[in-house]
């Protein structure tokens, strides 16, 4: 590793010391003095991975859950300094879906099932709230415009990002469940429909042929959209970002593409697929990783007025095809699981030279940058991407990813155990 990889891990590590409040992991002290429930298990992929910080996610967890509303949802965030629901951005889908996988992972490197029967009542309830965002029937979620962590940008109904999600959280229910003694085939089950369902609906090209048959579950919604979507795009070399009532997203999402790999949703056709793509356009360049391509221009069916809001979502800029140094440890994480470790290493360099750029000084770790000049323009200390760099540098250092499958639990645990010891 170089020096300047090295040096980056400290100072996450060092942003991750001021994000632990007495309430849980809040996403910047400057932008969001919040515990959001997507920042706060995301940013824990990197913290119980670091000595000191195991608990941060634990004490998030909780705050979530007290804040739970009668119906099942998990807040989109809560303030620090109030320790209630803050209304600015109340609702969102992926809150849900990042509390269940928050838990798992807790479980994963804890091991402590007290825990998970503890929380199980409100592990369920949020289940259920979500099975209610299902409108149709049809088992996937349907899901409004801007609900989830792309909150500025049109992605809507069958959303890929969410659905990828809502899969590894039915598989993360059913392996908790085994954990603390209860059955969770049925939950096993509905992930397997779950992830099946999306390589149909989502995905354009002969890869998805073996999943087709005269026992295919289709939905009549999709037969007219999907009827349309093969001979316009023919193929892609990317899960679509969202398929809708006659209409469809011809961009690629980055996050819930590499979501897609690092969940096991993409098959090792599709994940080869999609990083050969990503690396022929340069979805890295100048920093990893811009999280859309292509751009979406006024004019285009998918841009929106809302997109000029606080100047964010321009070309270029936002979700709309900026930066997010977050989404880029992602990105080094697919890359190691796919077994491309010399591009994830030269990856991590190029991480730990966007994480050290600022608006005021050096080593902002800040939110996002222009696609195009790379130059910072969101807030400062963020959160996640200290802890994505982390869990990326683990990632890169011990040839395999960390707490998202359950194969790697006993490394986790036997390396977290030594480092603590």
């Amino acid at each position: 590793m170089t020096n300047l990889i090295d040096t980056a891990l400290e100072k996450a590590q060092t942003i991750l010391k001021s994000e632990c409040s007495p309430i849980g992991l809040m996403a910047s002290p400057e932008g969001y003095p919040h515990v959001w429930a997507r920042d706060s298990v995301i940013t824990s992929l990197g913290a119980l991975l670091s000595p000191g910080h195991e608990v941060c996610l634990r004490t998030s967890l909780l705050t979530l859950t007290n804040q739970q509303s009668e119906l099942g949802a998990i807040p989109n965030n809560v303030s620090v300094a109030t320790g209630h629901l803050d209304h600015t951005n109340a609702g969102s889908v992926d809150s849900n879906l990042w509390f269940i996988l928050g838990h798992l992972f807790q479980y994963r490197v804890s091991d402590d099932a007290a825990f998970l029967q503890a929380q199980w009542p409100a592990l369920e309830q949020a289940l259920l709230w979500l099975r209610y965002q299902d409108s149709n029937g049809c088992g996937l979620l349907e899901v409004h415009e801007a609900a989830d962590w792309a909150d500025l940008l049109a992605n809507r109904f069958n959303v890929l990002y969410d659905n990828v999600l809502w899969y590894a959280a039915l598989r993360g229910m059913a392996d908790m469940a085994q954990a603390i003694g209860r059955d969770g085939s049925r939950y096993a089950d509905m992930a397997d429909d779950v992830r099946h369902k999306i390589r149909i609906v989502l995905w354009v090209g002969p890869e998805n042929k073996t999943e087709w048959g005269p026992n295919c579950p289709g939905h009549m919604e999709w037969t007219h959209t999907l009827s349309q979507v093969g001979p316009v795009l023919v193929k892609r070399p990317f899960f679509l970002p969202y398929v809708a009532f006659r209409d469809f997203g011809d961009y690629c999402d980055v996050f819930g593409n590499l979501l897609a790999i690092l969940f096991d949703v993409a098959s090792p056709a599709q994940e080869k697929r999609i990083l050969d793509y990503l690396h022929q356009v340069g979805i890295a360049d100048p920093y990893p990783v811009r999280v859309l391509h292509p751009v979406i221009h006024p004019g285009s069916k998918d841009w929106r007025e809302y997109y000029r809001n606080n100047n964010l979502n321009l070309p270029e800029q936002y979700h709309n095809g900026g930066i997010w140094p977050f989404v880029g440890g992602f990105y080094v994480a697919a890359l190691v699981k796919a077994g491309r470790l010399d591009e994830a290493r030269q990856q991590l360099e190029k991480l730990a030279q966007v994480n050290r750029l600022g608006v005021a000084e050096e080593w902002e770790f800040n939110e996002w940058c222009h696609g195009r000049t790379g130059l910072p323009m969101g807030y400062p200390h963020q959160a996640w991407s200290a802890g994505m760099y982390i869990f990326a540098y683990m990632s890169v250092t011990r040839n395999y990813v960390p707490i998202l499958t359950e194969a790697t639990l006993t490394k986790i645990q036997l390396k977290v155990n030594k480092s603590l010891s």
